[in-house]
């Protein structure tokens, strides 16, 4: 419930502070005496998008506050929520303008975005007119309001769940059919590569090693005639027979040297050992250095096409097996599309399946409250003198979606016989604000309360009409706080509380001011409503008559 309205210098409002209260509030005033400036006013602390101008003229910036009453199960404590702000039992709303147009916006004390405070205001407010522009009267949303009425939430939500799961099943197909698509356009080179690939098998390291072998046999012819050299030298024909002979010499004569010879026959002794392991590291050397001719071209063919193929792939020598198993795992996927195919358009089928099962679920619900809807509104639409007219919901197929596959309209006939047309068409200026009336009347029933105002949405009715128009939103307040707007005298006095707008003029300044009024003051507004400018105690008498009821 809206508590309190606080405007500071906002177009022509220096100073206001209004505090509404439960049930059915009206405004009344003159035309022209600023009473769409407290509807601008709510607006723009709500965060909706309206005129810029809204500073008074000379002052530096505008500020308005609402205060609002939440409930525990209030669904603006969700908004609340996921915005990281702090839910309390009190809400406060503040909103500044300054002359340059900068927005600065509070809730509860903390900065907040417009964004935040128009996901409020859905929470907290509804604003209908003649022209309303807030869903009743736009087709667009009539499915919307019908399935707020069937308390379809669950329903949508599945049919929305299912729609997701088949969005990604179709769009899953859709990426395998152009993946397969692109590998057929390739097929040919697939199966051409992947064969020249595996004849030439290349593993990781083999490029280096197969260069060290080449290099190697390369270098053997020019230093193997060295190498041999050395083992002539180091066998029995050079120093390996020195030493033995040396050592034969020196053993014949160590028993007469005293000892003197022991050290030496020591380090020859040592010395063959040497020479042993030196001969047998260049025997070694040769036997590597051993090659057939073949061998080495064999190497060089071998080098030389994996580093063809590696330059024709764009790759370095050892990432060509890698390559190959990329190349083969494309020709897999080739050669298992049509299965995988198969079992993704499978998997399509199953959900839409799901999804026209949800849909279905959802269609017979809304039909469903499509006649209680109809039975309800037939029950509204005679208090409003409105007894030869006729209401109906239609719900026809539709192109399916998140929230079904259905089109929902509101459709109206006037007069008997009379073909039913779109509310917003068939129905006149009076008849429509009746029609918008009990529509809401319908709707709010069991709804989560919220501060319902209506603006002048009388306009077009006068007398027993009017009578009735106040009488229903009497009734609808019950559920619900209310502020009307209204030149209606009979609606205007329905109301529990009512205030008055007035245009002054001061010191060449002109200021709207808003004036709750007292028992007598009620009577002198209706009266003026009634007779105009000039108030008779006649209107003053008809004013009492329509304060009694």
């Amino acid at each position: 419930m809206l508590r309190t309205l606080e405007i500071r210098d906002l177009l022509l409002i220096e100073r206001l502070d209004l505090q509404f209260q439960p049930g059915l509030n009206v405004l009344t005033g003159e035309t022209g005496a600023g009473k769409s400036i407290l509807l601008d006013a709510l607006g723009f602390v709500l965060g909706w998008r309206g005129r810029a101008d809204l500073v008074r003229a000379g002052a530096p910036q505008g500020e308005v506050t609402a205060v609002f009453d939440l409930a525990a199960d209030h669904p603006a404590r969700v908004v609340l929520a996921e915005a990281g702000l702090e839910a309390e039992d009190e809400l406060i709303l503040r909103r500044v303008n300054t002359a340059e147009g900068r927005k600065t916006a509070w809730v509860n004390d903390r900065r907040t975005s417009g964004e935040v405070l128009r996901a409020l205001s859905d929470t907290l407010v509804e604003l209908h007119g003649q022209q309303d522009d807030r869903g009743l009267l736009n087709p667009r949303g009539h499915r919307d309001i019908l399935d707020a009425f069937a308390g379809a939430g669950d329903l949508i939500a599945a049919s929305r769940a299912r729609w997701r799961e088949l969005s990604a099943a179709r769009r899953a197909l859709s990426e395998a059919e152009a993946a397969l698509a692109a590998v057929r356009a390739e097929e040919e080179y697939l199966r051409h590569a992947v064969g020249e690939l595996d004849r030439l098998n290349p593993q990781a390291g083999e490029e280096a090693e197969l260069d060290a072998r080449r290099r190697l046999m390369q270098g053997a012819v020019r230093i193997r005639e060295d190498i041999a050299r050395a083992q002539a030298a180091l066998g029995p024909q050079g120093v390996e027979g020195l030493v033995h002979d040396a050592s034969r010499w020196l053993g014949g004569a160590a028993d007469k040297a005293e000892g003197r010879l022991d050290g030496a026959l020591a380090a020859l002794e040592r010395l063959a050992i040497e020479l042993g392991e030196a001969q047998q590291g260049v025997e070694d050397c040769l036997d590597a250095l051993e090659f057939n001719p073949a061998d080495l071209e064999a190497a060089e063919e071998r080098l030389f096409a994996i580093r063809a193929l590696a330059r024709k792939h764009g790759c370095l020598p050892d990432d060509l097996a890698a390559h190959a198993e990329g190349l083969r795992q494309k020709l897999a996927a080739l050669d298992s599309g049509a299965k995988n195919l198969g079992r993704l358009a499978a998997a399509v089928e199953a959900a839409a399946a799901a999804h026209a099962a949800a849909c279905a679920a959802l269609t017979g619900a809304r039909r469903d409250a499509a006649v209680a809807l109809d039975a309800a509104m037939a029950a509204e639409l005679p208090p409003l003198k409105l007894d030869r007219a006729t209401f109906r919901t239609d719900v026809s197929a539709a192109e399916p979606g998140p929230e079904g596959a259905d089109a929902v309209a509101f459709t109206v006939a006037t007069n008997p016989g009379a073909p039913p047309g779109p509310l917003d068409r068939i129905a006149s200026g009076g008849e429509l604000s009746r029609f918008l009336l009990a529509l809401k009347v319908c709707l709010t029933r069991g709804q989560t309360p919220v501060t319902m105002i209506f603006d002048e949405i009388d306009r077009g009715v006068g007398g027993a009409t009017a009578d009735a128009v106040g009488r229903r939103l009497r009734a609808l307040s019950a559920e619900a706080q209310v502020l009307v707007v209204t030149h209606a005298p009979q609606v205007a006095a329905q109301g529990a509380h009512h205030w008055r707008v007035e245009k002054r003029v001061a010191g060449g300044i002109t200021t709207s001011t808003v004036t709750p009024l007292t028992a007598p003051d009620r009577v002198d507004e209706i009266a003026r409503m009634l007779a105009g400018d000039t108030i008779t105690d006649a209107a003053r008498a008809a004013a009492r008559a329509l304060l009694a009821g």
